[in-house]
């Protein structure tokens, strides 16, 4: 009886139905219900598409308007009238200069204004009965006249006691306290005024990359950019949320760097950008009509150079070596190696390897990166 059983036992065990068949956990071999689903990765379509050629240029942010703020009167500082850092408008006062001394010179002044006035409205009569000369009626007049001069400087002196603001903008730290002697022998600067909004960028382009340009253009290869709109690229790698415009381009190219000077303006409402910055501005250079972009993302480097990593309608990964002919804002231009419906992977590459197999979703732009795939529960414990 036990060599029956035995047999038994082993004709099951040949046909997988051993005595731990149909318990959780058992394989049924690969591809069968018991094994992993191939991972997921996020692909794009490649697909001919209108592509704008950018440039992304070092430049560094420059206040749209700045103003030196400087004594214009001899004096000892009494206050300081404003909170450093704060924005302000034109006029509002900035520092009080004790200013008895220009008080007292413009009383002096208009009392002899005063007196030359008498002296004239005396002489009026006197001259229509040839009482006086003409040439001391005249003499007077001009004494009025320097008179009047004296006041109107003495009011200057006095005014300028109390340095307002140029510009409005924002204003920054005070460069002199308060007991500070200023203006003595010199135009003592107090503070300075910087408007930063908007706001100035100043960027450089090598003038070799322009001439290719206008040569593309000439050739027929490319289109011209229709547009003067630029983009702002902090030093995070973050894009501004505020577009800017083309303002200014050099008609001279720099000697010592070979490259033309270019400024764009950005509106800056909340303040985020701040003068002294360096940046990169996203140019616009060249359109091209029906031009293949994949994600920057998506293209690695390789000891031959670039590749993407893609996969076939059957969900096998493939390496493809490509080339780029530059950059439509964050994308590359591909010039070699792809074809459109070419399915390539942007999120997911470390679980793609070239020949295993994958189950390819459209990749959403801003979507995180795809998690691994969770580890397996393990089995409860038998009591």
């Amino acid at each position: 009886m036990k060599k029956i059983t035995s047999v038994l036992l082993l004709i099951l065990a040949a046909c997988g139905q051993g005595p731990d068949a149909g318990k959780p956990g058992a394989s049924a071999g690969p591809g069968g219900p018991g094994a992993m689903p191939p991972p997921e990765v996020d692909v794009v379509t490649v697909k001919p598409t209108v592509a704008r050629i950018t440039q992304d240029l070092p430049g560094r942010l420059l206040a749209y308007r700045t103003a030196q703020v400087r004594a214009r009167v001899e004096g000892v500082v009494e206050k300081q009238l404003f909170v450093e850092g704060s924005d302000i408008q034109a006029g509002t006062p900035l520092f009080q200069i004790d200013a008895r001394t220009y008080r007292a010179q413009l009383d002096a002044a208009e009392a002899d204004l005063a007196a030359a006035k008498a002296v004239l409205a005396r002489y009026q009569p006197l001259l229509e009965i040839k009482a006086v000369s003409q040439q001391e009626f005249d003499a007077a007049a001009a004494k009025v006249k320097q008179a009047e001069a004296a006041v109107a400087k003495a009011r200057l002196d006095l005014e300028n006691a109390v340095p307002p603001a140029p510009i409005s903008g924002r204003i920054g730290r005070a460069l002199v306290t308060e007991g500070a002697l200023v203006g003595k022998g010199e135009a003592t600067h107090l503070v300075t005024i910087e408007q930063i909004d908007p706001i100035r960028v100043e960027f450089t382009q090598s003038y070799a990359d322009l001439m290719r340009l206008q040569q593309a253009v000439k050739a027929g290869k490319q289109k011209k950019a229709d547009s003067a709109e630029v983009q702002l690229l902090l030093p995070d790698g973050s894009l501004y949320a505020e577009k800017g415009r083309l303002k200014f381009a050099d008609m001279a190219v720099d000697p010592n760097t070979g490259a033309v000077v270019l400024r764009a303006e950005f509106p800056n409402p909340r303040r985020e950008l701040l003068p002294g910055a360096f940046v990169r501005v996203r140019f616009p250079e060249a359109m091209i009509d029906d031009a293949l972009t994949v994600p920057q993302r998506a293209v690695q480097g390789s000891p031959t150079g670039q590749i993407v990593m893609t996969v076939d309608a059957e969900g096998k990964v493939s390496v493809s070596p490509i080339k780029t002919g530059g950059m439509s804002g964050g994308d590359f231009i591909v010039t070699e190696g792809l074809k459109a419906g070419d399915m390539v992977i942007v999120n997911g590459l470390q679980k793609a390897r070239p020949g295993s197999v994958v189950k390819a979703v459209p990749w959403m732009p801003g979507a995180p990166l795809l998690a691994a795939p969770p580890a397996p529960a393990a089995p409860a414990e038998k009591k």
